[in-house]
């Protein structure tokens, strides 16, 4: 009697211990769609500036503002359940049209004087700033739930209920390199 009630205690921790680590596991899986949805939050604004921006170069060139449109077109939404490529392509993008903007803009250097510009390159150099914390976030929760999914006695239960690890937001292109100091 006494082994099948030691026995009942010991599966009875089992199934606490396993409803304890899925719900772990959800929390902060979930954490990791939030701070996804952040970077879409954060994404959409720039693209609201760019926008906005491609408007100012409408009224100096009408053929460069179709293509920034065209870029800006492409534009998709970073939602909770996107994977780390999709918000990777939505920034390349982001820098495509913003290359394409800073070009226009040292073709015509009373567009770079106006007003509107200045007040909308400093929006988006906020809303850029923000993606950057955005994914720094990204990352540091991808980094405790990977770490949840893979480490043992824990990885056992993960397998079970199929969670598997997330991918990392790799450094945009070019962010890494260290800039000129030529003077």
């Amino acid at each position: 009697m006494t082994i099948i009630i030691i026995i009942l205690a010991v599966l009875a921790i089992l199934v606490i211990w396993g409803i304890g680590l899925q719900r772990k596991l959800v929390s902060a899986e979930e954490l990791c769609k939030n701070s996804m949805s952040q970077i879409g939050v954060q994404q959409n604004s720039r693209w609201d500036a760019l926008t906005s921006l491609a408007e100012l170069v409408k009224s100096y060139n009408e053929h460069e503002y179709k293509t920034i449109m065209e870029v800006i077109g492409q534009r998709k939404e970073i939602t909770p359940s996107s994977s780390a490529a999709e918000a990777q392509v939505q920034e390349d993008a982001l820098s495509k049209a913003f290359g394409q903007i800073k070009l226009v803009v040292e073709r015509y250097p009373e567009l770079k004087a106006n007003q509107q510009y200045l007040k909308t390159m400093d929006s988006v150099n906020t809303y850029e700033n923000q993606v950057r914390l955005a994914r720094m976030t990204y990352n540091d929760t991808v980094t405790k739930f990977n770490r949840m999914v893979r480490q043992f006695p824990d990885s056992i239960i993960a397998g079970l209920l199929r969670f598997t690890t997330k991918d990392y937001l790799a450094e945009p292109a070019g962010k890494t390199d260290m800039p000129s100091m030529k003077i």
